[in-house]
């Protein structure tokens, strides 16, 4: 009988000194194995281990082969793990929620929690893997995202078909019930840290315009609406006749007339994200298709003032064959000047953009405009008539709209928003000076604007009668200016349209015999 505890101390002895050999070589084994190795190792480790044990994963990942857009399933189980584990999960991530008062839990890398489903009990794990980091490679270490579920493999059949569609069904409502709309703004190139994380950065879109408080005649604004309305509910209608779900919108007017304000409305009006596309930040046409392609779906897509974005504005004019041929020589070496300073900095990027005309056109109506659906595309500017005409034309602006001075009933709306007045003896002067002077709704709301607390709505008008008051007076000095202008120069050289008959008549004496 004493023999016994010896032999079960002698045991458990050589039980431990085999398993602290075991870690050892495993440790050293990790530390100077070459990675490559170690994955080939560990890859045939758990296909072996993979027989005799009972449970089937399933993995969820981020990204899949070479899609550049996150995977929908992905995002499915991300919302359906935030609303489920935030009872049973102990390591957890907070962000604010769709209120921005209260916060939403979610798990946190390497957590597990865990799931049942009409009996059968489920684990998940959020986790993600590490590349190696190249020493003169340009990107950084790519993070890889997963969810992974386990499960005992005689509910195969149950959790392949009925939970993982209630996984998704569920999560897709979730997202639509906590849906924050957003802002999106596109960054430079060579500050993607990986070729597959995402090209747009975000914030939540918290922009206070509606279409009731704009300063628009009744008659535009309700056509406007309409028009919005009856695009977001016209899904079948644009898949019947065969075309791609969106609507491209040109709002063009002097500057301070609400085009920025009006997107706002559209976005709260239909309540889609705003991706605010900036066009000298991307590198060239494939990085401007890229961006599209990670656009979503009920979302607006924004150039703002496309008259000064790159070189997508000059008519296109006939020019003689040696022109042609000196401009083309200019921009090849321009585009060799830049291909090599690029080269210099790393090749990435930062450098002009390359975006042209014709890609900017593919991007708007072309194959990969298809990707996804329900999306405006919407451009401002200052002045339409500088825009090619190709792109703007119906099809891929089908929507003119024009914001124009500030009319008296665009006055009347700005003046019950900022002082809460429907009428006013004042109204009628200010009615005769807006249709002699043109005034921006802007100036108009910044007159109507109080400065102190002592500011009432009287004083308030009378800013802006002075305000209209002063800008006659500067119309009317400019005509005078220019005026004396001509009348000098016809004074000075005569007529500019007796020098008109001179050239004619000569020309016409050259041209005889």
């Amino acid at each position: 009988m004493e023999m016994v505890p010896s032999t079960m101390a002698d045991m458990w002895t050589k039980m431990g000194s085999t398993l602290a050999s075991f870690m050892f070589i495993w440790a050293v084994f990790r530390q100077y194995c070459p990675y490559e190795l170690r994955r080939y190792f560990e890859k045939y480790t758990h296909t072996i281990m993979g027989y005799f044990s009972p449970y089937i994963k399933i993995s969820v990942h981020e990204f899949t082969g070479d899609r550049l857009k996150r995977s929908e399933a992905y995002v499915a189980v991300e919302a359906y793990l935030s609303a489920n584990s935030s009872k049973t999960a102990k390591r957890l991530k907070a962000e604010m929620g769709k209120d921005s008062t209260n916060l939403v839990l979610s798990m946190d890398e390497y957590e597990k929690v865990t799931d049942e489903f009409r009996g059968a009990k489920i684990w998940w794990v959020a986790s993600k893997t590490v590349s190696p980091s190249r020493p003169m490679g340009y990107y950084q270490e790519q993070e890889k995202r997963y969810y992974r579920l386990t499960f005992h493999k005689r509910y195969r059949e149950m959790i392949t078909g009925a939970y993982l569609e209630h996984v998704v069904k569920e999560g897709k409502e979730i997202r639509v019930r906590n849906r924050q709309r957003k802002l999106y703004t596109n960054s430079p190139c060579y500050k993607w840290p990986s070729y597959k994380q995402t090209m747009w950065s975000h914030i939540v879109f918290e922009h206070p315009a509606r279409f009731e408080t704009m300063a628009l005649e009744p008659s535009n604004k309700k056509d406007i609406i309409e028009d919005l309305v009856t695009f977001s509910q016209s899904r079948e209608f644009y898949s019947r006749i065969g075309k791609v779900w969106k609507r491209g919108y040109l709002l063009y007017g002097p500057p301070g007339t609400g085009k920025s304000t009006m997107i706002a409305a559209m976005a709260n009006l239909l309540n889609y994200d705003v991706y605010d596309l900036e066009l000298t930040a991307v590198k060239d046409n494939t990085e401007l298709r890229k961006l599209l392609i990670e656009t979503t779906s009920k979302s607006i897509i924004v150039i703002e003032d496309i008259d000064c974005s790159l070189d997508l504005t000059g008519q296109r004019k006939k020019k003689g064959g040696k022109a042609v041929a000196d401009e083309d020589k200019e921009k090849m070496e321009k585009e060799r000047r830049e291909a090599k300073e690029e080269s210099n900095n790393g090749g990435g990027g930062g450098g002009s953009s390359r975006v042209t005309l014709s890609g900017l056109l593919n991007f708007i109506d072309g194959l990969w405009s298809a990707c996804g659906g329900e999306r405006l595309i919407v451009f401002t500017t200052n002045y339409v008539e500088k825009l090619d005409p190709a792109l703007i034309r119906r099809g891929r602006m089908d929507k003119h709209i024009e914001l124009s001075y500030c009319s008296f009933e665009g006055f009347k709306v700005l003046a019950k928003n900022y002082l809460q007045l429907e009428t006013h003896p004042l109204f009628d002067t200010i009615d005769g000076l807006m249709k002699e002077v043109d005034i921006t709704p802007a100036d108009v709301a910044e007159s109507l604007m109080p400065k102190s607390p002592l500011d009432n709505a009287e004083k308030c008008l009378w800013s802006l009668i002075h305000a209209l008051e002063e800008s006659k007076e500067e119309a009317a000095k400019k005509v005078a200016e220019q005026e004396e202008t001509s009348s000098k120069q016809i004074k000075d050289h005569g007529t500019p349209a007796m020098e008109d008959d001179v050239k004619h008549h000569e020309n016409n004496v050259s041209e005889k015999p």
